[in-house]
């Protein structure tokens, strides 16, 4: 069997918006007051995204389809993390030979080949891992909620082992996997959905060890008027 890495973005469960899919980087200040200034601008427009943007129903039973479809080694290990790039370290001082990954995004990098050449970040992660021979392959199951599709990465496609897949009853019952990563992916998931994140990782059931996430905080209903206009005009 194919020894991998299985990562799972908590952005494959959360409902989102098309304008939001290229969005800011990845930083202490846009994890919570990006979110303050999409919450306060909607809700100026009569939107309550604490109601819109929440999590989907392909979250149910998430854990025992994996553990259905995927083997797991018995020394597994699991990690969770803020940023997306922590994969590629992972993948990387773990041995794995190929990457399953669940996401509303590909990760292979945006703008095209020479977006590998850019510095490791959260949009590219995977991308390098190919490019660098650190990984042989590839198996990428987006989010129903996903607004790109396999053909956006036409250029990818056609030099690397990527294969795409709708579910994961999809998936093929090859893969040995020897670490899982989960990132909470704070830019593109809201603070309101953390309590639920965490409940999330806890269903996995096994242990766990967080690298570099911090707690958020989310009192949209304690801002003053003066704090409203603050956010509005975060850059």
């Amino acid at each position: 069997m194919v020894r991998s890495l299985l990562t799972v973005d908590w952005d494959y469960f959360v409902l989102s918006k098309n304008d939001w899919f290229f969005s800011s980087i990845e930083n202490d200040k846009n994890l919570t007051q990006l979110w303050y200034k999409r919450y306060i601008k909607r809700k100026l427009e009569g939107e309550d995204l604490e109601k819109t943007i929440k999590v989907g129903k392909v979250i149910k039973g998430f854990w025992d389809k994996i553990k259905t479809q995927l083997k797991f080694d018995k020394n597994i290990k699991v990690f969770v993390s803020e940023s997306h790039k922590v994969a590629y370290y992972l993948a990387k001082n773990f041995g794995c030979s190929e990457v399953v990954s669940f996401d509303a995004h590909s990760d292979l990098g945006y703008g095209g080949l020479p977006s590998l050449d850019f510095e490791l970040n959260c949009a590219n992660w995977l991308g390098k891992l190919l490019k660098e021979n650190i990984v042989k392959g590839a198996k990428i199951v987006y989010s129903p909620y996903s607004f790109e599709k396999p053909s956006d990465f036409e250029e990818f496609n056609n030099i690397y082992n990527i294969k795409y897949y709708k579910s994961v009853e999809e998936l093929p019952k090859e893969n040995l996997i020897g670490v899982i990563h989960i990132c909470r992916s704070g830019i593109w998931a809201p603070p309101w959905l953390d309590e639920r994140f965490e409940k999330f990782i806890i269903e996995l059931g096994l242990p766990f060890k967080k690298i570099a996430i911090k707690q958020r905080k989310w009192e949209v209903s304690r801002l003053s008027y003066a704090d409203q206009i603050f956010y509005l005009n975060f850059a």
